[in-house]
């Protein structure tokens, strides 16, 4: 099937609007798809995590396009309105700060809603820190395991831990800077010093980091460093036969 010439995209069809899932850049700004650039300046609205963070990214491309707030704290709030808006026929575009909308960050209750009555939701595709950690860690990817970020409270969190790695897959989860550590103790005591396992930091950005190490190391080593910057953690699967 022939590339559909970018003056004439297919998407922007029918009565109703088009809800677009934009994966964004995780950092680095030469990470926008083609696609993605083009389909952000001719939606009607631009709906952002943080509109400022979204607002240097439409300039850096040269796009006007308006910007709506929709994060974690008022999403639901704002479900009626962006149905509202897709029903009067605007085509809408819903990004995160980074990566892909939906993947451990606000998306998941909108684009339900966006389903459930009917109208059409379009992934634009990109980047996105699991499938980058993933693809340059050098550990098992035929199964997959993502957890996102780990639950607050401690009780829940072993449990989600427990079960995934007794599975045989690469556990996937997200680490704020902060609890990094707590992360990695954790860990260690479940699966054991020995597991081997990535700590990928800053991906696609200057500081960009691949720790890959056992995680009795990791433990070790980034107990004495100061933590900064996003943190993806891949363990790899329980080895056949393990406890």
């Amino acid at each position: 099937m022939p590339l559909m010439p970018a003056d004439r995209p297919t998407e922007l069809t029918g009565t109703s609007g088009t809800l677009f899932v934009v994966a964004t850049p995780l950092g680095n700004l030469e990470d926008i798809t083609l696609r993605a650039a083009r389909v952000l300046g001719e939606v009607h609205t631009v709906l952002a995590e943080d509109t400022r963070r979204t607002r240097r990214l439409l300039t850096h491309l040269g796009h006007g396009t308006a910007t709506l707030s929709l994060h974690q704290h008022n999403e639901k709030g704002r479900i009626e309105q962006v149905v509202r808006m897709l029903e009067r026929g605007d085509n809408l575009a819903l990004v995160s700060d980074a990566g892909t909308p939906a993947i451990s960050d606000p998306g998941f209750p909108l684009i339900r809603a966006v389903t459930q009555r009917g109208l059409t939701v379009v992934p634009v595709p990109g980047p996105c820190a699991l499938a980058a950690a993933a693809s340059a860690a050098g550990l098992p990817t035929d199964r997959l395991h993502f957890i996102g970020f780990l639950p607050t409270r401690p009780g829940r969190r072993r449990k989600v831990l427990e079960e995934a790695l007794q599975l045989r897959a690469t556990t996937v989860l997200y680490a704020s800077p902060h609890k990094l550590l707590k992360d990695l103790a954790l860990l260690v005591e479940i699966a054991g010093p020995e597991r081997p396992a990535c700590l990928c930091r800053e991906l696609t950005k200057v500081h960009e980091e691949f720790d890959r190490a056992s995680l009795g190391e990791l433990l070790e080593k980034w107990s004495d460093r100061k933590i900064r910057g996003e943190i993806t953690l891949l363990v790899a699967p329980r080895e056949k036969g393990s406890g």
